[in-house]
């Protein structure tokens, strides 16, 4: 093909990526990306600023009734759409916040996910069908005030008495914990770690919600507090037992980050794209001096890596292929580029960067969060050295 014949460059699609998804693809993206416009976009400075998040129950009711709860899930009322799919709609989520991304994440990837894979089939039916309604919200407890990074010491205890189960510890750090109807709790155990689905209306449950949040502000979270919380004997999750179960679930909503967090970095890199074409010092927009445009391409490059690293773990998961090192891979690459995207396109916006008048600086500080959250920097750099040597530097 000559030069002359090819498409036009697109400066928002500049290595033609919209030529690998397919109709359905396109369809679903378009359907997220008008609801986040519609819903999130005129909405957002305002809750971030007063952090909060009005309206959690619609706002989840209209995510169930675009198929956006659990929709990489088959059964149950599920979408079951396929993992390119789901990514996409993470993308354009997080490219309105990543509290809503989170939002989605939790329910989905987390609660939902639990359930599905490892509940007896009356947990399934009791909940799955609600949940991706979004009538019921879901939370995954699993951090702890002091155990984070380790979960594996975990201090939540979960002991028999006859038949039931009593559940004690805390939890911490849970997107939706106040406004969950049910949570996914993991617990110590005679026999190992296991989960447990805990109605938030059980006696001894509580979820004082974390104020003075100076990132996700437009998110819910929680502390969980389970106070001799008493269940019967099927609350706990038949299909595993020990620290397998939690970080499956880890991975899958780790793998909605590696495209979410490209949706944030596009939103800082199209405002700077858009301010500094339309910008002018020294007599003509910014976006014609050469230390601008060398800012724009770099970060337009790291940009759409990232999203091709998404499509391609994406099509890994599709096909039966993908491995939790390569998960890691993609959330360590793709955040830590986001940040410095939307850093760089602080610097471009001057001091208009640190307005709310601006995406810039809201996705800068919500990726500090997403940065930290289901697997630290380290953490993720330790699983690939591991994979890369065959030697364990965890310990």
């Amino acid at each position: 093909m000559s030069a002359s014949s090819a498409p036009p460059f697109d400066p928002r699609d500049p290595l033609g990526i919209d030529d690998l998804l397919d109709p359905e693809d396109l369809a679903i993206r378009d359907t997220v990306r008008t609801w986040a416009a519609d819903r999130v976009l005129p909405h957002i400075a305002d809750w971030y600023e007063r952090g909060e998040l009005p309206g959690v129950h619609e706002l989840a009711r209209e995510l169930g009734e675009i198929g956006a709860l659990g929709m990489s899930l088959t059964g149950y009322g599920c979408a079951g759409a396929s993992a390119v799919q789901y990514g996409l709609a993470c993308l354009e989520l997080e490219a309105a916040d990543s509290g809503i991304r989170s939002l989605v994440s939790v329910q989905g990837s987390l609660a939902m996910y639990a359930i599905w894979r490892f509940g007896s089939e009356e947990q399934k039916q009791q909940w799955l069908p609600r949940m991706a309604a979004g009538e019921a919200i879901g939370c995954f407890g699993l951090t702890e005030p002091d155990h984070g990074s380790d979960p594996a010491g975990m201090r939540t205890y979960a002991k028999k008495d006859g038949t039931d189960w009593v559940l004690t510890g805390r939890k911490m750090w849970i997107t939706n914990g106040s406004v969950a109807k049910v949570a996914v709790v993991w617990a110590q155990t005679d026999d190992g770690i296991r989960g447990f689905v805990v109605p938030t209306d059980s006696p001894g449950f509580s979820a004082p919600e974390i104020k003075h949040k100076w990132s996700l502000r437009a998110s819910v979270t929680s502390e969980l507090v389970l106070d001799e919380v008493r269940l019967p004997a099927d609350a706990v999750l038949p299909g595993v037992t020990g620290l397998r179960g939690p970080l499956s679930c880890l991975s899958h909503a780790r793998y909605g980050i590696v495209w979410g967090a490209m949706g944030a970095a596009r939103a800082g890199f199209e405002a700077a794209l858009d301010y500094a074409t339309s910008r002018e010092q020294f007599g003509k927009p910014i976006g014609g001096f050469q230390l601008t445009q060398a800012k724009l391409a770099d970060m337009a490059v790291e940009l759409h890596k990232g999203i091709l690293l998404a499509h391609h773990l994406g099509r890994r998961m599709d096909a039966g292929r993908i491995r939790p090192e390569q998960i890691s891979f993609g959330k360590l690459n793709n955040v830590r580029e986001a940040i410095e995207i939307c850093r760089t396109s602080r610097t471009i916006l001057g001091a208009n960067g640190i307005s709310l008048e601006y995406p810039v600086m809201r996705h800068a500080t919500n990726l500090e969060s997403v940065l930290t959250y289901e697997g630290t920097v380290e953490m993720h750099q330790l699983v690939l050295g591991k994979a890369l040597t065959g030697l364990d530097a965890f310990r």
